[in-house]
């Protein structure tokens, strides 16, 4: 089904683990060429390459910190480098850090929480649309979250705000960049049980979240590959742009 991805360079952030990870082994199962980007954690980001290469696909490791403008641009260049173009971007770094109510935040950590959560897709989306020019269109996908329409879990209102960012401004790139063969779309995972959530949450919240899911369940990682595999795929999601799929086992809907 999702053959036309054979050979597609793709550029994935906070590709060593959770989400990001899951959906490069995704599309290292259909054949693409996978920049597999990382900011700490070599070793992590590493094991997700072998396995993108295991699994038919092509792999390279990028280092940068997305938190630091010229550290993006240097990655956008070094991904164009390796790969020789870039089809798909996934904006998929982020992190709540922790959880702090809202009147007790202090100034480094919403500074943190944007840079990381919005600032970083900005900066992305900038620097890969001239490639896109040249190539002569691209897909971008962002990683949104459950949170930018609804109000967030308790201790993350920088964390929810810097999301919906991210939400808007899927929104009006695309309607800017679709006359150039550009679609911009996300995806917004409810609770998925990965590291993030793990690091950020108590079993106790978990467990309370997990009760409004209908389903029944919380998500797994590899519950989110699909839909970002269907963004990249021009046969099934050509017509696509601007577009949300929510990934949260109806917890939306509560």
């Amino acid at each position: 089904m999702f053959g036309e991805l054979k050979g597609k360079a793709v550029l994935i952030t906070g590709a060593s683990s959770g989400i990001g990870a899951a959906v490069a082994r995704g599309f290292g199962r259909c054949g693409a060429r996978v920049a597999v980007h990382y900011h700490t954690s070599r070793d992590a980001a590493g094991q997700v390459a072998a396995d993108v290469r295991g699994a038919g696909g092509e792999a390279v490791l990028l280092q940068a910190d997305v938190t630091v403008k010229d550290e993006i641009v240097r990655l956008v260049d070094e991904a164009v480098g390796a790969l020789g173009r870039i089809d798909v971007l996934i904006n998929n770094a982020g992190d709540v850090v922790r959880r702090v109510p809202f009147e007790e935040t202090p100034d480094d950590l919403t500074d943190l929480l944007i840079a990381l959560n919005a600032r970083s897709v900005v900066t992305a989306c900038q620097q890969v649309l001239p490639q896109f020019r040249r190539q002569g269109g691209g897909n971008i996908i962002n990683t949104t979250s459950l949170a930018a329409r609804q109000a967030g879990g308790p201790g993350t209102p920088i964390y929810t705000a810097a999301k919906g960012f991210a939400q808007s401004l899927t929104r009006f790139l695309a309607r800017q960049y679709a006359p150039e063969g550009i679609r911009v779309n996300a995806v917004a995972p409810g609770l998925i049980l990965t590291p993030l959530q793990e690091r950020s949450s108590t079993p106790e919240q978990i467990a309370a979240m997990q009760k409004t899911i209908p389903i029944g369940r919380a998500g797994t990682a590899e519950d989110c590959v699909g839909a970002y595999l269907f963004l990249a795929s021009d046969t099934l999601s050509g017509f696509v742009t601007g577009a949300t799929i929510d990934v949260n086992g109806g917890q939306y809907l509560g």
